[in-house]
């Protein structure tokens, strides 16, 4: 084994998909790249983790609400178009086009490009952390992409994409939620 400097330890264990999180403020619909996100147990609960440093920190804190867009592969540059610039100076919807939807129980809108969206309620921020955790109030999925791999970040500026989905259900099936 060879020793890892521990300020990359991140890198090996860097959580889920890279999302845009569509968030309504005072100026409008806005939308971040978020890399670190998390899901928190079967149900619809799931956690970010952002700060007061970006933009959308304010609608998050005060409107409580927001949708978790999840980009494919093929929105790479939109992705990092979108995480590199502030939506205090840019319109990320206009400078990138996105498809906006309306949602049906938040003021964020869907980002139709994308692979699925869920409508989010904060319910705790962390700020601490920087932990904003959400409750999912609706889920969509756009079975019309043909392109349906994800992208995650490894956190140095490189991304590995979804691959070859292996199924063990069967073997799982006792630890699965019902319906899964």
């Amino acid at each position: 084994m060879e020793e890892l400097p521990l300020a990359r330890a991140f890198t090996l264990i860097e959580p889920g998909p890279v999302t845009l999180v569509a968030t309504r403020g005072d100026r409008g619909d806005n939308a971040m790249t978020i890399s670190w996100t998390m899901v928190l147990d079967f149900s619809p609960r799931l956690a970010i983790c952002t700060g007061p440093w970006n933009h959308s920190w304010a609608a998050l804190r005060d409107r409580r609400d927001c949708v978790v867009a999840i980009p494919t592969v093929d929105m790479i540059d939109t992705v990092i178009g979108i995480g590199t610039c502030s939506g205090a100076e840019t319109d990320k919807f206009a400078a990138f086009p996105l498809l906006r939807e309306r949602a049906r129980h938040v003021g964020a809108p869907l980002i139709r490009d994308c692979l699925a969206n869920i409508e989010c309620r904060v319910t705790d921020i962390v700020e601490r952390h920087g932990i904003v955790v959400l409750e999912g109030l609706a889920a969509w999925i756009n079975r019309t992409r043909a392109e349906r791999r994800t992208l995650h970040a490894v956190g140095d500026g490189t991304f590995v994409a979804d691959g070859e989905r292996i199924d063990r259900r069967e073997a799982m099936r006792t630890k699965l939620p019902e319906g899964v």
